[in-house]
This record gives structure tokens, sequence and C-alpha cells, in this order.
């Protein structure tokens, strides 16, 4: 079978699954669909998927084939047309893009990218979802002194929901990366949401870079080729389900001078480990940093180049990088490889959404 072929039959239909009825979902600011992945083996169906980047978009749509993708940017006005056709979902979902408040922006709590969360919000009244999600940077919760986190819970307080709130580590749900995220829950019932419990807190139990990537090669390896070593642990058994086959998985030609530096720099080292003379090479403080390949990797970024494989003397490629955010291999990102590092980067790990996924669905069978 060519690659080809490969790419236009997904094995996703493959993929382990609870047997929970379905909870029909729409899904915001959707991006590439680490969301809607992970909510998915919860049992929370993404009828449709709203974003305005059409990469990402694509890259969703192979892979949820059912969903209805819509190529719209949410800040400019109503989406009257999927309101009408949308009006019995259960569940409003999504992240409104985060660069005003992002530790690596500015953090201006009067930059107007604050502003687009009204979007969501204005789906939530016209569709009066039984539960929303919402997910953003954790800076949120601690921009403008908490006054910004506290108008947006107001917005939705106003529309007769309660809130719940909570900032929660990928890496204590199983995903080998130590990546926060905030959460806010809005019910229409007045009952406690319940988040799920963390399944790894002590350093010993998380999943590791080498349990993720250690079975994946140095060199490029061409779609749909089959994996030419076996799985090196439990969870790249797991994360196989569903693909016989390799995806994404080519490697940056760095220069001569990029490599020999990478290779001066240890397992789990930075910058700090280099030669004076070559320290500032790079003038940011996560440059030449390499993973650690006996804990979870730092926060995945959207291909700038500065995190390097433990071992390799190379960037991770985007099947590594997809690894590290639990994205399961039958899970094809589709676009250019700059795209595709960023629909990585920008996703949230499907397994911390599973989580939240189950809690979801055992609020809405017990309300």
């Amino acid at each position: 079978m060519s690659a080809n072929e490969l790419t236009e039959s997904n094995p996703r239909s493959h993929s382990k699954s609870p047997t929970v009825p379905a909870i029909s979902a729409i899904d915001l600011f959707s991006g590439c669909g680490g969301l809607s992945s992970g909510l998915s083996r919860a049992g929370i169906r993404s009828v449709a998927a709203v974003d305005n980047w059409s990469d990402a978009l694509e890259t969703f749509e192979f892979n949820h084939p059912d969903a209805e993708v819509i190529e719209a940017d949410l800040g400019r006005g109503k989406l009257t047309k999927l309101m009408g056709q949308l009006s019995d979902s259960d569940v409003v979902f999504g992240g409104p893009p985060c660069q005003g408040f992002s530790i690596s922006g500015k953090r201006d709590p009067d930059d107007p990218r604050n502003l687009l969360y009204r979007g969501f919000l204005s789906v939530v009244s016209d569709v009066r979802p039984k539960l929303f999600l919402m997910e953003n940077v954790p800076n949120l919760a601690s921009m403008d002194s908490g006054s910004l986190v506290a108008a947006i819970e107001h917005d939705f307080i106003d529309l007769g929901y309660s809130i719940s709130r909570k900032i929660l580590l990928a890496s204590d749900f199983g995903v080998p990366q130590n990546r926060r995220r905030l959460f806010i829950v809005g019910t229409l019932s007045d009952q406690a949401f319940e988040w799920p419990e963390a399944s790894s807190i002590s350093i010993e139990s998380k999943v590791t870079c080498r349990d993720a990537i250690s079975d994946l090669p140095e060199q490029t390896v061409s779609d749909g080729s089959p994996y030419p070593i076996v799985e090196l642990s439990d969870y790249q058994r797991d994360i196989r389900i569903g693909s016989d086959f390799i995806m994404n998985h080519e490697a940056t030609n760095h220069s001569e001078q990029t490599k020999k530096i990478i290779s001066l720099v240890p397992d789990g080292g930075n910058y700090k480990d280099l030669p004076q003379e070559l320290r500032d090479t790079r003038k940011v403080n996560i440059a030449w940093t390499r993973f650690n390949s006996r804990k979870p990797s730092p926060t995945i970024d959207t291909g700038h180049r500065h995190h390097f494989h433990y071992q390799f003397n190379r960037v991770p490629t985007v099947r590594e990088s997809a690894r590290l955010q639990s994205f399961p291999d039958y899970f094809v990102f589709k676009g250019s490889k700059t795209s595709q590092y960023r629909q990585v980067g920008n996703a949230v790990p499907p397994m911390l959404a599973e989580a939240i996924g189950y809690s979801v669905s055992k609020f809405l069978a017990e309300n």
C-alpha cells in the first residue's frame, strides 16, 4: 500500500474507545483537534469544529470525518447558520487564542485577543449546552490580579452557569510532558463538577521522554513505512494501537555547526553545559535544551527549534512531538512541516482531554 493510499484511509476507527453513550459537542477554536481526540475516547463526539486556520482544519477533518468543519473567525460576529443546525449539542468546548495573556507574550490585559473568548461566549449563549469546557494558559488566572478571569466567569454566570476552575498538569495524567493548562467548566446544574484525579503524581510513576519516543529512529522514515523498531514501553504499545505504520517522522537537517553544538549538551542539559563562547549563540533562556530521557519533556513548543532530542543531535520530529503530546500514532497531521509543528504545539494533550472527558461524561450521566 502506498503512502498516498495510507493517508486516504485513516485507521483511527481502530482506536480504543469506551463503550459509553455518545455526547454531542461543538469544538470551538479547534485547531487540529487535540481536545476532540481526547474527549472522543470518553464518549463525547464532536459534531462540528470551528477555526480560522485552514491547515489545522484539514488535519481535523481527516482525523474526525464525521464532524462538520467550518472555517470562520469567531471574533467576527455570530455563526447563525451553525447555531441553527447544532442547537441541541450537549457540550461546547474549546480554547480561545491565548497570545494576549501567555507567559511568552507581553501579558497585556487590554490586548484585543483576550476578548476572543466572547466568540466562545456567544456560541454558549445561543446553544445553551448542558456543560461548557474552556481551556487556556495558566497565566489567565493571575492576569491583572485575577480580574480578567473573574470577568470571563461572570459573563457565563450571567447566562445561568455554575463555574468551576482548575489548573491541571498533563504529566499527572499519563502524558510524557510537563504542560500546565487552565480549564474552566460551566454547568446548568448546581451540583459540583468533579475534576479527574491524577493518576501519576510521583516523579517515578510519570511517563518519560524515553518511554514515549525511544522506538522512533534517528533518521527520516517515509510516510506509510512499517515500524522499524518494536515497542519498548507500555506507552509505546498503547500509542501504536490502531496504527501499523509511521507518519510525520521527517528529521530536520541541521547545519554541521548546529549539530556540533547540540552534541556538546548532555541528556537533560542546556546552554549552561556549553563552553562560554557558545552560550550566547541563541538569546533565549531555553536555548540548546535537551530533553531529559528520564523525565517528561518540558512544554512542547510550536517549532521554535530550541529543544532537542535527548540522544540525537536534532530537534524532535513532528511525530516525536505528537508522541510527547500523547497523540496516538494513527492521528495524521496535514500541511507543511512548519504548520504541523504549530498544530502539535498549540494542541491540548489528548490524554489530558480524555481524563477530563470522563469527568464530563460522568457529570452529564448523573445530571
